[in-house]
């Protein structure tokens, strides 16, 4: 029997793929709103969120997202409006990894008999170590937060690309960012079990920048983003099967990676991007992108 044949890699492709859609969809919100800082801070949230169970004794899951979501909705609640600023940000992140200093030590010195790899698994994922039922809560978690990045994505990219007017026609902009900012958390910890804590940014921010780059359309790029982390994700997984030397994350990460610095060698139109999409005009509550040449 192959590797591809076995129930690991399965409950891996099946995993990942969600986790990789959901991550796409948020991830290119994430880019869109400038908060790839936040991405980055709950990397490291996560960590320590699921040190802070395991010291505790308990599932790291249970603290990787109820740390991740929390941490989330506490950035909006010190940003404005329901997002997030680099300051609040900043201090966030070098209180949690103080933090996450201290869990580590408690967990290597009391608990480190019972689960030696687990940190190490927390910091570089474990995708291919996924059980039947930790594949179908992936699968649950990660298909719920796509669907509610699609519910939402209109209003969402209307507050995103004007706030204040979409304030006064009547969006819950504050709602939106602590939702949204709650999303991103899921996503973290999400991500975390595919790639590891250490490498999750980049599930979230390199299929979102490849997408922005590729086009100025929001509703093109949000499929596009999506459709790039799961290939990404499906890619990763064939090339650690093949190469059994290459750690799934690692792969995972290279090939979206490499699709990110491809996008450097295609000229986009004159105006695309996220740049072009966020000083795009709209008329009304209804956000209309300049059309380029080729759309």
């Amino acid at each position: 029997m192959t590797v591809i044949g076995q129930s690991f890699f399965q409950h891996a492709f099946l995993a990942g793929t969600f986790i990789a859609f959901a991550c796409g969809l948020v991830g290119y919100f994430l880019v869109l709103r400038a908060q790839v800082f936040t991405g980055d801070a709950l990397s490291h949230v996560a960590f320590t969120g699921a040190m802070a169970a395991l010291a505790g004794g308990y599932d790291p899951r249970l603290g990787l997202f109820a740390a991740t979501v929390g941490v989330g909705l506490l950035i909006g609640g010190l940003g404005r409006r329901g997002g997030a600023d680099d300051v609040a940000i900043g201090t966030v992140f070098a209180w949690i990894l103080g933090l996450g200093a201290f869990f580590l030590t408690v967990y290597t010195t009391s608990r480190s008999g019972l689960q030696g790899g687990a940190g190490t698994s927390v910091l570089f994922g474990s995708i291919f170590g996924l059980n039947a039922d930790q594949t179908t809560t992936a699968v649950a978690v990660a298909a719920a937060a796509g669907l509610i990045v699609l519910l939402i994505a209109r209003p969402l990219l209307f507050a995103t690309i004007d706030g204040e007017v979409a304030a006064a026609r009547g969006v819950p902009v504050r709602a939106l960012g602590f939702g949204f900012l709650a999303l991103v958390g899921v996503c973290a910890g999400e991500a975390t079990q595919a790639v590891g804590s250490l490498l999750l940014l980049g599930l979230l921010a390199a299929p979102a920048g490849a997408a922005a780059r590729l086009t100025d359309r929001p509703y093109r790029a949000l499929a596009l983003s999506a459709t790039l982390a799961v290939a990404e994700m499906w890619g990763g997984l064939l090339l650690s099967a093949a190469v059994p030397q290459l750690p799934p994350s690692f792969a995972i990460i290279a090939a979206a990676s490499a699709v990110y610095a491809l996008t450097f060698l295609i000229r986009p139109a004159h105006g695309s991007g996220v740049g072009a999409v966020q000083a795009a005009p709209h008329q009304g509550n209804v956000w209309r992108a300049p059309r380029t040449p080729d759309a």
